[in-house]
């Protein structure tokens, strides 16, 4: 064969071999499967993490860019309007190497991207997660996120590599609401005689209505007896429980005198043969905290006609509690006999 001959056969198959190349139509993107895109917060506005998640990578080729093309239609146009100024990679295990750069993004386009100049080859499925991404406006509305690969970092020369089309919308949290009512319990319980309260022990039994002494009480022996407060209520500020009489222990024009402490200043209760009628508590935190200012030697305080505190607590009670209240009363060998009378009164109010 003349190299005539030659030269024309390798020209006829040079342009044959060009026409094929032009004809056949190019390799499309591999089409990858079990794709989603996860959003942290799907909620319009809100702060959201987007996570892809995919299989079906081409492993065997290098990929420089990682993409996630977020848009109104299916081919990622459109703009969402998401807020990428603070977007980078949390996590990716689409590849297991190279050296990959914080996530670049494109707000205009609403494109997220993952890029490495040197490249790496993917997995045969992995994930992507971008953080930080403020979601778009529009709640119900169908958008797309276009996942593609690429092997170069402008994340568009040659094609995609693999490529995926996902669909997400955006879904406003629904209120949940329930109203727990406030609740409040107050009982007065009696006490027996011969129980102990702050320091000295009852000498007569009381009743949750009231405390008949009889003749017990003489200028040789005093009078004492208690109640047991119990709160229990669910009010955040919780509760004060006061304490008062509605006048001095009478006995038509005879009165017994009050002691003479006070809620503030309380003082160790008379001798026997002293004419005196006041209450002690053994509520160790009275006032907020701190030791309690009623005391077994110094713990008495004069009844008076206004409500003054003997039993509270700064947080709610729910599974109750209890305080022993104490009265003691003291006579003289001057004061006029018969039958005295008053009415001890115990009001709660708590705090919501």
């Amino acid at each position: 064969m003349t190299q005539t001959k030659i030269f024309r056969l390798s020209t006829l198959l040079a342009i044959v071999g060009l026409l094929m190349a032009l004809l056949l139509p190019a390799v499309p993107a591999s089409a990858l499967t079990n794709s989603s895109l996860l959003l942290s917060d799907p909620r319009t506005g809100e702060t959201s993490d987007y996570t892809l998640t995919t299989s079906g990578l081409t492993t065997g080729t290098t990929i420089n860019c990682i993409q996630l093309d977020i848009g109104t239609a299916s081919d990622g146009t459109g703009d969402v309007g998401l807020d990428l100024s603070s977007v980078d990679v949390t996590t990716e295990t689409i590849t297991s190497g190279g050296a990959w750069a914080d996530a670049s993004v494109d707000g205009t386009t609403d494109q997220l991207r993952y890029t490495s100049a040197g490249g790496a080859t993917p997995n045969a499925s992995g994930s992507i997660t971008w953080d930080d991404v403020v979601n778009g406006s529009t709640e119900g509305a169908t958008y797309y996120g276009v996942f593609e690969t690429f092997s170069n970092t402008d994340c568009s020369t040659g094609g995609p590599v693999d490529s995926v089309t996902v669909a997400f919308t955006y879904k406003d949290g629904e209120l949940v609401q329930l109203t727990i009512d406030p609740t409040l319990t107050f009982t007065c319980s009696d006490v027996a005689s011969g129980l102990p309260v702050n320091g000295v022990n009852t000498t007569v039994a009381s009743t949750a209505s009231g405390i008949n002494h009889g003749n017990s009480v003489t200028f040789g022996a005093k009078g004492i007896s208690a109640h047991d407060l119990n709160v229990t209520t669910n009010a955040p500020g919780g509760y004060t429980v006061y304490i008062r009489h509605t006048g001095q222990l009478t006995n038509g024009s005879d009165n017994i005198a009050n002691h003479t402490g006070t809620n503030a200043a309380p003082t160790a209760f008379p001798a026997a043969g002293t004419e005196a009628w006041g209450y002690t508590t053994e509520d160790n935190t009275l006032g907020g905290g701190g030791a309690t200012r009623f005391t077994a030697a110094n713990g008495y305080a004069g009844f008076t006609t206004t409500n003054e505190p003997v039993m509270d607590n700064t947080g709610a009670a729910p599974s109750g509690d209890t305080v022993r209240v104490g009265h003691q009363v003291g006579v003289a060998n001057t004061t006029p006999s018969g039958t005295y009378q008053t009415t001890i009164v115990y009001t709660v109010a708590s705090v919501y």
